[in-house]
């Protein structure tokens, strides 16, 4: 039994995609929805505008990355960013 598992994993081969979807498909939105509702509950019912603002840029800022890192166009940005400093 533990022999034909192994020769299962052994043909179809070891990878991350499986927890990277996961990842993407469950625990990302949930994050959000998160940070949405504590947003919401932390400054807007205080008026405090301008802080709620810092921390919505600052969610910004951060999915960007999570963009970038999750798409991999960071490479392309780092070849096009070289680009400008060099002939």
């Amino acid at each position: 039994m533990i022999a034909m598992a192994l020769n299962t994993l052994a043909a179809n081969g070891l990878g991350t995609n499986g927890i990277r979807g996961w990842i993407l498909d469950n625990l990302v939105p949930l994050l959000l929805l998160t940070v949405a509702l504590l947003l919401l509950w932390l400054g807007g019912g205080k008026g405090d505008n301008a802080g709620v603002m810092r921390r919505v840029i600052g969610v910004f800022v951060a999915l960007g990355l999570i963009g970038l890192a999750v798409t991999g166009a960071g490479v392309n940005i780092g070849t096009w960013l070289a680009g400008l400093f060099s002939g």
